[in-house]
């Protein structure tokens, strides 16, 4: 592995740290002083990556946590925060839906999809019998059985799996030429395989027995 590598083991990034990886570039030892380089010899596309990261954040395109710049005052305590600006630094950008993001605007390669040594076949998309409905139920699946926000929430395992696909539909090309997203191959097709409590019954978290 290389040091792009270890930054996979990250589910947040601040907003440098996601524009330096979707550029290709490791945000190590950089991302401190980048702010202050000027325009033209900062690494190519950083810029235009970290605008529409700060935009789809403030909008809630993207699910994060935004932190505000403040007008400070004295002794280290915080006046009103500045309408519409967003601390780089501080802000962060959740995996997972950073990659759904880019997926949606046709960014399906580099660092936030990568082709893994020893996966399967059938989750390389490069693969030319690769099938995105099969490579999404399992990828539900792998994320309800082990992302936190899935367990005690009160949901039926279909349900979580539905909400799973929903906000990763680009990935999977389940999102019509339309732009709406297929919401019946989504509930009756792969959120059904992906379901291994189909028997009913009250809400059960996922992984007990």
């Amino acid at each position: 592995m290389d040091g792009l590598d270890y930054w996979r083991l990250c589910d947040e990034l601040n907003v440098i740290q996601a524009a330096f990886l979707i550029i290709g570039r490791d945000p190590a030892g950089e991302q401190g002083n980048v702010e202050g380089w000027e325009a033209n010899k900062r690494p190519e596309g950083y810029d235009a990556a970290k605008c529409a990261l700060s935009s789809a954040l403030l909008t809630g395109a993207i699910e994060g946590t935004v932190i505000p710049f403040y007008d400070d005052e004295y002794y280290g305590t915080h006046n009103d925060p500045i309408d519409g600006s967003i601390n780089i630094k501080e802000s962060r950008v959740r995996v997972t839906a950073l990659r759904a993001w880019l997926a949606d605007r046709g960014f399906r390669s580099g660092f936030f999809f990568p082709t893994e040594a020893g996966a399967p076949d059938y989750l390389d998309r490069n693969h030319p019998s690769y099938a995105p409905k099969l490579a999404a139920a399992v990828r539900a699946w792998e994320a309800v059985t082990s992302e936190s926000k899935y367990r005690n929430n009160g949901k039926h395992v279909k349900q979580n799996l539905e909400s799973w696909l929903t906000a990763h539909a680009a990935e999977f090309d389940l999102v019509k030429s339309d732009g709406e997203i297929n919401a019946d191959a989504i509930k009756n097709q792969i959120a059904k395989v992906a379901n291994w409590k189909d028997k009913g019954g009250a809400p059960r978290t996922p992984g007990d027995d």
